[in-house]
């Protein structure tokens, strides 16, 4: 799979203002074209982690890498992974049943937007339980809950553990593959808006006209202008 530049740039331009859930929803709509964004949203988050992974992997391949601050010193902390890796425990997922004798279901999109505007991370919490698990759910229930979702839906939220050298301690960081990934695009969009002011200050042709150029014939002429 290749998004073409023209699209590239249009999904960039579209997603580069929103709320990180809405572009989250955005890649997902680029991954399952065939649904809906009110579809997309209502399904579970670890359905969507899985699906920006497989769009990940036909993009740019098996491995991603990537960096983090450690938490205890802030030294810079590089990571590899394989996608395939994060996939693995999705694939032995199993539904998710009650939890403390509540019928719960995995959060989706959808219930991140609604307690995106809560400062509180405790009435969060209390929210969420609410809307995946019923009214009767409150606080009491969340780390019942968080094992549950972590089998029935693993992707739900990837976290890697890491070692750092520098303080020799080690740290559980969160992975947000809608985040690298959007991150990727980003930095393809930027070099490609680049290409395009340097072409049109060169040549004087359109931004249009540009980017309907294949990508081997618009790089000779980038190499030209900058000889």
């Amino acid at each position: 799979m290749a998004l073409t530049a023209d699209f590239l740039l249009s999904m960039w331009a579209s997603g580069c203002e929103r709320h990180p859930i809405d572009r989250a929803l955005l890649l997902y709509a680029v991954a399952a074209p065939d649904s809906s964004t009110d579809e997309l949203a209502d399904r579970p988050l670890g359905e969507r982690n899985s699906a920006l992974l497989r769009l990940r992997q036909r993009l740019f391949g098996e491995e991603l890498a990537g960096y983090c601050d450690c938490p205890h010193c802030g030294e810079r902390l590089e990571f590899t992974l394989r996608c395939g890796d994060l996939l693995a425990p999705a694939a032995s997922a199993r539904p998710m049943g009650e939890v403390a004798g509540l019928s719960c279901r995995p959060p989706t999109s959808r219930d991140l937007a609604e307690i995106a505007r809560l400062d509180d991370p405790e009435q969060a919490m209390r929210l969420l339980l609410q809307r995946c698990c019923g009214d009767q759910a409150d606080a009491d229930l969340a780390p019942a809950f968080e094992a549950a979702l972590e089998e029935a839906d693993p992707c739900a939220d990837c976290s890697l553990e890491l070692g750092c050298e520098a303080c020799g301690q080690s740290a559980v960081v969160p992975f947000d593959i809608a985040h690298f990934l959007w991150e990727e695009l980003a930095a393809q969009a930027r070099r490609l808006l680049d290409e395009v002011h340097l072409l049109a200050r060169a040549y004087g042709w359109s931004e249009a006209q540009i980017l309907a150029l294949p990508a081997v014939r618009r790089q000779a002429y980038l190499k030209r202008v900058l000889a």
